[in-house]
């Protein structure tokens, strides 16, 4: 479900507080004005707190509509004017309740209270600017990450729907050999390709599956590519069973396997043996290198499982090459949740 935007607010707190800081400022001069009553400071200070409370609410209400609109990036605008010359208007309507409700004979002079209206209302108007500017720069970062995230799903499932797009062609050639020489082990080989793609659809949806499960795949697997190389495929299997419990990615093995399969040289004279076993935190898929004539490496097998595992546990595949052999090692995922 899409997050709802988070509307910009300014806090009551902020809002009064401020307000009244601003009328106890504005009477401070009075407190050293021998010719000034109780009641002056009183008026002086109301008026200075109504007119506060007023700007700030203007402004925000009508600055730029904060949920749905972008602020200009010009402080010094139309929107500015209107608010100074409304607080003008606000400011003498202020004075003249003043004087009529309090009855009161002499004040300061209007200007004064105009000046004093001209500075609050800029204090206030450049303050919530710098407030909202602020804001949309954290809206912004968060529809970055939330992008981010986003794209992010969607290219995991697509890797995930990446998983070898040739194979069921190949078995399904190798099964029609089978078929026109009557291989006895035709019936094992349907079992088998249909215990692999059970195997498939149980398991696309999955981030993580049990070791022990991706190793029940794997035999499925081998036995259509042994059906399909004989003795020309080799799978040596030590993975140390208290390992089982981990967890990787769907297919991972399978993809390793296949791209295995694809760049190195695959015959009953010259056979290619992989080795499966583990090290330390890591599973290792260990083989001879025998590669292909012509054959290109465009590292998109091996970048696709990088990346469900960058996804995942935000680890990186290691490669560990020399001249004669060929290793990928995979960190080991102990502590999961699948969903």
């Amino acid at each position: 479900m899409e997050k709802q935007k988070k509307r910009f607010e300014v806090s009551a707190k902020v809002i009064w507080g401020s307000s009244i800081s601003l009328a106890v400022l504005a009477s401070v001069p009075k407190l050293f004005d021998s010719f000034s009553t109780p009641g002056d400071i009183v008026i002086n200070s109301s008026i200075t707190l109504l007119f506060s409370v007023f700007i700030w609410y203007y402004n925000i209400y009508s600055l730029p509509k904060f949920s749905s609109q972008r602020t200009s990036k010009n402080l010094f605008n139309g929107k500015l004017l209107l608010s100074v010359l409304l607080g003008i208007v606000m400011m003498v309507i202020l004075v003249i309740a003043h004087q009529e409700l309090f009855e009161v004979s002499k004040m300061d002079a209007p200007i004064m209270f105009e000046l004093r209206g001209l500075l609050i209302n800029l204090i206030v108007y450049m303050f919530l600017h710098l407030l909202f500017q602020n804001y949309q720069t954290q809206q912004l970062g968060v529809e970055l990450e939330l992008t981010k995230a986003v794209n992010l799903g969607a290219q995991y499932e697509l890797l995930k729907q990446q998983v070898n797009p040739h194979f069921l062609f190949n078995s399904l050639n190798t099964l029609k050999s089978m078929v026109d020489i009557n291989d006895p082990m035709s019936s094992d080989f349907i079992l088998k390709l249909s215990d692999f793609y059970r195997f498939t659809l149980e398991s696309r949806k999955m981030d993580l599956i049990p070791l022990r499960e991706e190793l029940q795949i794997l035999d499925s697997y081998v036995y259509l590519l042994k059906a399909r190389f004989e003795d020309g495929f080799v799978l040596v299997n030590e993975v140390d069973p208290k390992q089982y419990d981990s967890a990787v990615p769907p297919f991972t093995l399978q993809l390793l396997i296949e791209n295995c399969i694809k760049h190195n040289i695959v015959s009953l004279d010259k056979p290619l043996v992989i080795k499966l076993y583990s090290e330390g935190d890591f599973l290792v898929v260990e083989n001879q290198i025998q590669l292909k004539r012509g054959a290109l490496s465009t590292g998109v097998g091996l970048d696709n499982i990088n990346q469900r595992f960058l996804h995942l546990i935000h680890k990186e595949i290691e490669i560990d090459k020399n001249e004669t052999t060929f290793k990928i090692k995979i960190p080991m995922i102990y502590d999961y949740h699948n969903n």
